[in-house]
């Protein structure tokens, strides 16, 4: 039902034709380049060249900027091509394109070049540092072309692309061969945005997944606390390689402790002032004389309306003691009314600012606030009347 309450949507990159070419300059007799410093040279192009590799005979050589240069030289680069001819004129050297002289008989070509969109996901590289920090053209050999942030405009004035800070949710366009974007899939730093279904898998996912497994089997059967268990197969983790230490640092959100802290005081002082007391015997009295299905039905949905404004963490600390009291006024099992709160917590569908994901999803698929809500709220009353029914016919 979703895609029938939304518009419809053209894809962008229909047309992925190259925009970028890789070619080599090579450094002719009376080239302006020859004998001058790599920086030198650049400064020649206007500052915007950008050499990736120098070859002199059979070596190659690290294109750092006090490198001097010598005829013969090959110097390989990428860009349009615009810069490319600019560069060839600046420098005087001449445009080869693969084993051809770049010339109306032999014109730039791209082969295997395509355009994708990838987002950055929590724990990626990208995450909270720039490009030119993380070295992404160097390390991932694709070209950025574009950034987008919902809601922003994400430029400074005096600001390029390489040295904008990246967080969460934000989408670069990206170009580059066929093979290092299929290579990106298996990364799970980053998500790329091109309709496929191939998820990412390294060879650590069997390791990883018996972890996990083992983890949560040792606190199902009450061996250990959920705490040691979590936090043993954090570690073990860790140690066999399935996790590297600065993905785990990475992926730890200061916001999500601030939250959780903030939440346990607020639940803290609910209890302390009494202010629990008071919203258990208002929410009653609005519930009076109905049955307890009704009440925890109110309950849950009370939840759900809270976890679309706050986060479900305060929702849950919140909303805990106040369902401890409603039962046991009422003199029922407390479980079925904390599981109302369990719930109704997680029911963060209608915004986009009640879950993280929400908030990914927004940046990535271009959507609105008001078509989370749109889509949101018919789930959100669906996952409520359901469960509402699941909870009255287990415990009433």
């Amino acid at each position: 039902m979703a895609p029938r309450l939304l518009p419809d949507r053209q894809l962008d990159l229909t047309d992925a034709s190259p925009r970028l070419y890789d070619a080599r300059l090579l450094l002719s007799p009376g080239c302006r380049a020859c004998g001058k410093t790599l920086a030198e040279t650049i400064a020649l192009s206007g500052g915007q060249l950008k050499i990736q590799r120098i070859r002199r005979g059979d070596t190659f050589l690290t294109p750092l900027p006090d490198v001097v240069l010598k005829e013969g030289d090959q110097l390989r680069t990428r860009d349009t091509p615009q810069n490319l001819k600019a560069f060839e004129e600046a420098l005087k050297a001449v445009l080869y394109s693969g084993d051809n002289r770049v010339d109306e008989d032999h014109p730039l070509t791209a082969e295997n070049q395509v355009l994708a969109e990838i987002a950055v996901v929590q724990g990626s590289d990208l995450d909270r540092t720039n490009l030119a920090y993380a070295r992404f053209i160097d390390r991932y050999q694709l070209a950025v072309l574009a950034l987008h942030r919902a809601g922003e405009d994400i430029l400074k004035p005096d600001e390029e692309i390489p040295e904008v800070v990246l967080r969460t949710g934000d989408v670069l366009l990206v170009q580059g061969s066929g093979d290092q974007v299929t290579a990106l899939k298996k990364s799970t730093e980053f998500l790329v945005l091109d309709s496929s279904i191939d998820l990412p898998k390294t060879e650590k996912a069997g390791t990883a997944l018996f972890i996990l497994a083992l983890a949560v089997g040792l606190a199902a059967v009450g061996l250990l606390p959920i705490a040691i268990s979590a936090l043993a197969g954090a570690c073990f983790m860790l140690l066999t390689r399935c996790l590297s230490l600065g993905a785990a640092i990475r992926a730890i959100s200061p916001s999500v402790y601030f939250v959780v802290v903030v939440s346990l005081a607020l639940g803290m002082a609910l209890q302390e002032t009494g202010a629990t007391i008071y919203v258990t015997e208002a929410f009653l009295l609005m519930t009076a004389d109905a049955s307890p299905t009704v009440v925890l039905s109110a309950l849950m949905l009370m939840l759900a309306v809270l976890t679309n404004v706050i986060s479900n963490n305060a929702a849950a600390v919140i909303g805990t003691p106040i369902a401890v009291g409603i039962a046991a006024q009422l003199g029922l099992p407390a479980e079925p009314f904390v599981l109302a709160v369990l719930f109704g917590a997680n029911m963060s569908y209608a915004t986009p600012m009640a879950y993280k994901t929400n908030l990914l999803v927004m940046s990535a698929g271009n959507y609105t606030f008001g078509e989370f809500v749109k889509v949101g709220t018919p789930l959100t009353l669906l996952m409520w009347l359901t469960l509402t029914w699941v909870l009255s016919a287990i415990y009433f």
